[in-house]
């Protein structure tokens, strides 16, 4: 009897000890779909462009409005014509180019040749992450590889083309991110799916692209190292335009990207992926090289251009006719920002690693500018009218602020704007001075603000001078 009673006891306690469990599992079930919405990021994208390009684009890159891109490699020793050359002296047999090497260089000096006075001697990756933080830029993209095909880190697979193997005999993607990187820089990798003469290239392309030894072999394990390795916030890819994205595999690459790589969360790449991926898939659009859209596009983009108007890489002749001025730079980043877009500043370091004055200047005056004007501009987004018709004038805003940036200054001293609705709480500065402005409305003319009378070199800027209003609709 006693033994009975002692099973019957055992097994009310199992029982209790089983509801126990049935509820702590119960309540582990509410609280895990009750945390579904936070656990979004883990979503799995599969390896096609609507899933690919449903993927939210990460804030930080809509926020940080202002990058530098670096044009280096192997291409800074010739300096000429442009980072094409080798394609213009071989490629396309150029005379001038053939001239320029005929003139120069010794007979049967080839491409390769160069790849040794590529000695990045005087390149201090400290002195250009300062100038880049001067400069107000919140992420700086390098070349990793360019069309040529030679490598600014130790790739596996570029044996004796890389930067680790011959001319400067370092690392200088990693370098250069790590210096980057101390400064809250975000870091961007510019990497080109093809290279030009590549020999499995040049067997896939004479297969009309059937075969895939060049990416299997080549493209594909650059991509992935330069991932694990450096964890790139930004994959800027290019050198798609010959061949489509099913060729270099794109978006089994970046479903990868997105799901198990080291920067999921993270990392943003524009559109370049294959010859029918511009302005159509991947993260947000390049669409094409100095990119100006004429009215707010529905998806986010980014204007790249180059301080030197007729190259990408260094040019020994370039002169100084040849450069964006300050003025010209800035009314790009404004009229960008305005229609919702980000702007990247291209430069060309020379073959030792130095960055040319005339590029340090510009880089700077752009950080100047943004010291006033950068609330207008970082975290900013596109307000409901863009510009003012008939006038030099861009509008963003952030949160209730509304700021109208003018780049000419009205010869009266009145600013006239048409765009915005005051009420009785509006109040109207300028970035750079405290007061507040007068202003006025005028049926016919609008807002009218009474800019301050201050000799020229008493204003905040040179150019572009930007209006900061508040309760205004």
């Amino acid at each position: 009897m006693l033994a009975a009673e002692s099973e019957k006891k055992m097994r009310t306690l199992e029982m209790k000890s089983w509801a126990a469990e049935a509820q702590l599992l119960l309540l582990l079930l509410l609280v895990l779909r009750a945390a579904e919405p936070a656990l979004g990021s883990q979503r799995r994208y599969t390896p096609d462009w609507p899933s690919v390009d449903s993927r939210p684009l990460p804030d930080w890159f809509d926020k940080a409005k202002f990058g530098v891109f670096v044009h280096w490699g192997v291409f800074s020793v010739p300096a000429w014509g442009s980072e094409w050359f080798w394609w213009h002296w071989k490629g396309q047999g150029l005379p001038q180019y053939q001239r320029f090497m005929s003139d120069n260089y010794p007979p049967g000096f080839s491409y390769a040749d160069f790849g040794p006075q590529f000695t990045a001697r005087f390149f201090d990756p400290d002195d250009w992450a300062d100038l880049f933080q001067a400069a107000g830029a919140k992420y700086v993209v390098l070349t990793t590889k360019h069309h040529e095909g030679f490598t600014n880190w130790p790739s596996p697979v570029s044996w004796n083309w890389n930067s680790k193997d011959v001319g400067p005999h370092r690392d200088l993607v990693g370098e250069l991110g790590t210096a980057v990187r101390k400064r809250n820089i975000r870091y961007g990798l510019y990497h080109s799916l093809l290279e030009w003469f590549h020999p499995l290239y040049l067997l896939d392309k004479k297969n009309g692209f059937k075969t895939q030894y060049f990416v299997t072999a080549k493209t594909m394990p650059e991509l992935y190292d330069l991932v694990n390795r450096y964890k790139p916030d930004l994959i800027w890819s290019d050198g798609d335009w010959e061949s489509p994205d099913t060729y270099w595999n794109s978006t089994g690459f970046l479903s990868w990207l997105y799901n198990d790589s080291p920067v999921k969360d993270e990392v943003v790449v524009n559109d370049r992926w294959g010859y029918n991926c511009s302005c159509h898939h991947g993260g947000y659009y390049n669409c094409e090289d100095k990119f100006q859209p004429s009215s707010l596009p529905d998806h986010k983009w980014e204007m790249c251009t180059s301080i030197d108007k007729q190259s990408w890489g260094y040019r020994r002749t370039m002169s100084i006719s040849d450069t964006a001025s300050e003025s010209e730079i800035i009314s790009e980043l404004v009229q960008t920002v305005s229609l919702g877009g980000n702007y990247l500043l291209n430069i060309g370091p020379t073959k030792d690693g130095l960055i040319a004055p005339i590029f340090q200047e510009r880089l700077l005056a752009v950080g100047k500018w943004l010291s006033v004007n950068g609330e207008a501009i970082y975290a900013s987004e596109p307000w409901r009218a863009q510009l003012e018709k008939n006038a030099s004038v861009w509008y963003t805003s952030e949160g209730s602020a509304v700021y109208a940036t003018f780049l000419n200054w009205p010869q009266n001293g009145v600013l006239s704007l048409k765009s915005p609705q005051t009420t009785p709480t509006t109040q109207i500065t300028m970035l750079g001075i405290q007061k507040d402005l007068k202003w006025s409305t005028d049926p016919h003319d609008g807002l009218l603000i009474y800019l301050p009378q201050l000799p020229p070199s008493a204003l905040p800027v040179e150019f572009a001078w930007t209006i900061k209003m508040t309760g205004v609709e």
